[in-house]
């Protein structure tokens, strides 16, 4: 039988985003091999990553925990990292490897170039790009443009990024819409809206906005809720679907404040949360191409967002939403008090947002995915 291995140095890059490519492959005939630190990095809570596992059991899928660690400057330990993911490829005869993730990029193409085996790395976004600090282009840039030597398929996700990897001597560049939504989960729900707020404490009259995400500095829930408190509108409630470092931190900000924020936590009710929703709030400083902002989107909602690679690629400004620098509050503030007024522009936009995110449905990226695998199986037969 055919094999392949997935590598990520965490397991919920996995779990969020490549459960259809592992599918997809079991489906072509693969015995499919997972490669990923179980343990620690994840963005995902461990009651998923049991989740996780079991789905790999039930799909007779192979799983094997490495010692990754997310912290780039920890070389040690991610070498050590490096000579468990060449002893799992040397003891497989896999057909190729995908892999994900700085950390696991580096680790499945050393150990593709070792034993002579193909691979494929996606990248979910480079952390080099305009506006990026100085340090990431130093760091990052000079080692994707090395190892890009040793990379048969190279997969962006977002235009910025495929430009950027026209530099590199990758055997093959490709552009992919992102990991895939399935928008009929989206466009297709029935939600009681009055007994679903009643549920989460809201009342039928509130402006709900909702944002989903980690709650990290990188996804930046902050400049959302000062922007918020210069509108001084106690009819608007915020709702953060998520969890991570900087709940607490985000609460007392909250709190100081003075505005109607309601952290949900992880949930697995997102479509009916963004049923009952009247605007989706997004305002990243760094993504690839952000499956919740297309989620929202299929779902027809308006949207506030930040102006950066990859929300750029999906929203279009003053159709679908508004583009707002990722720090400016006061741009949040005004962009959110323009459709706080204008139920008949929140209805069209949000419209617009749910025919123009179908482009992006999981049927187009997986079959882009399966000319993919299919190419590079070819380059195993010559």
């Amino acid at each position: 039988m055919k094999k392949v291995l997935f590598i990520s140095s965490v397991a919920s890059m996995i779990y969020l985003f490549n459960m259809p490519n592992i599918k997809l492959l079991i489906k072509n005939g693969y015995q499919v091999d997972v490669a990923c630190n179980f343990k620690k990095g994840n963005a995902c809570s461990n009651e998923e990553v049991l989740i996780l596992k079991e789905q790999l059991k039930n799909l007779d899928v192979n799983y094997y925990q490495i010692d990754f660690e997310r912290d780039v400057k920890k070389l040690f330990k991610n070498g050590k990292a490096y000579f468990q993911v060449l002893d799992l490829v040397k003891k497989n005869n896999y057909s190729f490897i995908h892999c994900h993730t700085p950390i696991g990029g580096v680790c499945g193409r050393l150990a593709g170039k070792t034993t002579g085996t193909k691979v494929i790395y996606t990248a979910h976004g480079f952390h080099f790009y305009k506006g990026a600090p100085i340090k990431n282009w130093l760091l990052y840039y000079p080692v994707e443009k090395i190892l890009a030597y040793y990379t048969d398929i190279l997969i962006t996700i977002n235009r910025e990024d495929y430009q950027l990897a026209k530099r590199f001597k990758a055997k093959k560049i490709v552009y992919v819409p992102g990991v895939g939504i399935n928008t009929n989960k989206f466009n297709c729900l029935e939600v009681d809206i009055d007994q679903k707020r009643k549920k989460l404490g809201l009342n039928k009259d509130d402006f709900v906005i909702l944002s989903v995400g980690e709650l990290s500095k990188r996804k930046n829930q902050e400049v959302i809720i000062e922007a918020l408190s210069k509108l001084k509108n106690p009819q608007i409630k915020y709702l953060i679907c998520g969890q991570g470092d900087l709940q607490e931190f985000l609460i007392n900000k909250a709190e100081e404040l003075n505005v109607n924020v309601e952290f949900l936590g992880f949930r697995e009710d997102i479509p009916e949360i963004c049923a009952i929703t009247d605007l989706f709030a997004f305002p990243s400083s760094q993504e690839g191409l952000p499956v919740a902002l297309m989620e929202a989107m299929a779902a027809g909602l308006p949207v506030v967002c930040s102006k950066i690679r990859g929300n750029t690629d999906l929203v279009e400004d003053g159709k679908g939403g508004y583009l707002v620098d990722s720090n400016d509050s006061d741009g949040f503030a005004n962009a959110i008090k323009k459709l706080y007024k204008n139920i008949d522009k929140r209805h069209n936009m949000g419209s617009y947002n749910a025919q123009s995110v179908k482009k992006f449905d999981s049927s187009e990226v997986m079959y882009r995915m399966n000319e993919v695998y299919n190419e590079i199986e070819d380059t195993n037969k010559k």
